[in-house]
Parts: C-alpha cells; structure tokens; sequence
C-alpha cells in the first residue's frame, strides 16, 4: 500500500469536527482533554450509550468557558474502548462552534472489544486509515490522530498487535500516534515497535509523560524524537508541575512539550453524566505563574499553539 498524497507536503492541516484548519486559524489548543468518556469496558450494559442532547446540554457551557479564555481547539482523548464517540463530540462542537480533534484506534486491555481482539493486524491498519482519510463512521469527521495505550508492566501481545496497526496507519497518513503510557520504558519499547514498523518516532506522542518519576527518561524519549506531554495542570498543585514544565525548558524540551488538563468529561456510567471538571485552570492560573517565573511569551505560545499543533497536524 503506497503513501497517500497527503504526506506529499507539509504538516501544515489539523483535522477537526469543524473540518480541516490552518495553523494561522487557530490560537490557544489544549491537547488532551475528554468531552465523553465512559471507562466500563466495552462488554458493560449501556457501554457508551447517552442522548447527544444530554451532553451538549452538560459539556457545551465548560466549552463555552475555554472560548472565552481564547482557546480555540480541544483534542478529545477518548478512544475506542473507553467510549469514543464521535457523534457526541460533533454534536458539541456544532453547538458551540468550536472546533474538536478527534482519534481513531484503541485503548489498552481490558478496555479491548471482541471485534479488535478477532481481527488481524491488517484489519486494525485498514480500519484506522479509513477514520484518517475518509473520516469516523459516518459522522464525516476526518480523524486526526490515532490514541493507544499500554499497560505499566508492559505492552501485551494484544496491545503490540493495536500498535503495530497503528504504525502501518501513521506511516501511511502522517497521523501521530499517541499513547496513554505510565512507564517510560514501555514507551521505548513501544517506540522500538513504532519505527520497526516503519513509523516514525516524530510522530508519536508519550502521553502523562509526568507520571514516570525518573525525569531522565523524559529526556529519553524526547531523544528518540518523540512529543512528551504534562497533562496533569489543574489535577496536581501548581507548584509541583511549573517545577517539573520549568526542569523540562531548562533541559531543553520546549520544542516538545505539550501542556493540558486531562480534565472534563461526560460520564454515562453516572446520573446524568456526572459533574465535569473543567478545563479552565491553564490559562486562568497556571499561565500567569509560568509568567511569572519569567517565561517569555514566546515560549507559552509555542507550547500552548505551536506544538500542539505541530504534534496533531499532518
């Protein structure tokens, strides 16, 4: 199967609900974050199962909320597993006007349905690049990205068999692949298995990158040339991550650094989705204290547009 035309130029196209932008079109994105989200696995009663006018009703004011902070795109996280339903996201990206990224692919186990665990390496390739190219289901919303993920003792024979689909895909469309991944040494693994399969470790992002407690292997991975993300602002004291965005600029990683919440989300294991958390807290507190700790400008902005969209565009 030969590259697509796509790859032929410049990653200079982010996908979203709203449909294919430019990076001039866009300001502030906040790179991972969930709208919907439902982390009963996929064989629960009611698995994914919620009124879309349920969740505009409950997701569309936290959206509005970012839009007057001057955030303008949200990557939605949420994958096949653990509820990825396009349909909603549109839904509240049509309600409010603005603009969501979504993925395609699968989560780890036991977040992995029947039919992914039947299919073959090429099945998963096939079905992903569908969802990268022509869009998701029939939603008409082109895919983004691809989301994975692998357990912290290690990537399992099932996960290895998403990932390689994963790779095949990515080297196809451009598309990144990032992955929810404890462990930095399973993301080196998962970075062996990546350019084993003719991806590129560029084009992979090391997800919750904060919650491996060695810092060297944020600079390992970082090395090999992949994204590492601090994805816990708003969840841990403000303290704790301006010291560790502050360790990563002094090492040298700004030009791979992405910065988010992991914060909403619609939930409809609760009565009425729950109460989302929201996504406000980056550019209401946290932005002011890297000011304040004397980054520039410049800085902020590329981690706060610059690279998430270098990361999510193709």
């Amino acid at each position: 199967m030969e590259n697509l035309p796509l790859l032929e130029g410049l990653m200079t196209t982010l996908h979203t609900t709203l449909g294919p932008l430019k990076r001039d079109q866009l300001g502030l994105i906040l790179p991972h974050e969930h709208v919907f989200v439902d982390l009963r696995t996929p064989d629960q009663p009611g698995y994914a199962q919620a009124d879309a006018r349920d969740v505009v009703a409950l997701m569309a004011p936290q959206i509005e909320a970012i839009k007057a902070q001057g955030v303008t795109a949200l990557i939605e996280c949420s994958t096949g597993g653990v509820g990825l339903r396009v349909d909603l996201d549109l839904a509240v990206s049509r309600a409010t006007g603005f603009p969501i990224v979504v993925p395609t692919g699968n989560y780890r186990e036991p977040w992995i349905p029947d039919w992914v665990v039947s299919a073959s390496e090429a099945e998963l390739e096939a079905w992903m690049v569908g969802h990268l190219t022509t869009g998701v289901d029939d939603t008409g919303v082109v895919a983004a990205w691809i989301k994975v993920s692998a357990g912290d003792d290690g990537i399992t024979p099932m996960e290895t068999k998403i990932l390689r689909a994963a790779a095949r895909a990515s080297a196809l469309t451009g598309a990144l692949i990032g992955s929810h991944t404890i462990k930095g040494r399973v993301v080196m693994d998962q970075l062996d298995i990546v350019e084993a399969e003719g991806g590129s470790a560029n084009r992979f992002l090391s997800i919750h990158t904060q919650a491996e407690p060695d810092f060297e292997l944020h600079r390992a991975v970082a090395a090999r040339g992949a994204w590492i993300e601090y994805d816990h602002v708003g969840r841990d004291p403000d303290e704790d991550v301006l010291a560790l965005v502050l360790k990563a600029l002094e090492a040298g990683l700004e030009g791979q650094l992405l910065l988010s919440h992991d914060l909403g989300w619609y939930d409809p294991a609760k009565p009425g989705g729950g109460t989302p958390r929201p996504y406000t807290h980056l550019v209401e507190h946290f932005l002011p204290k890297l000011r304040a700790a004397g980054v520039s400008e410049a800085t902020i902005t590329r981690l706060t547009h610059d690279n998430p969209f270098d990361a999510f565009a193709r």
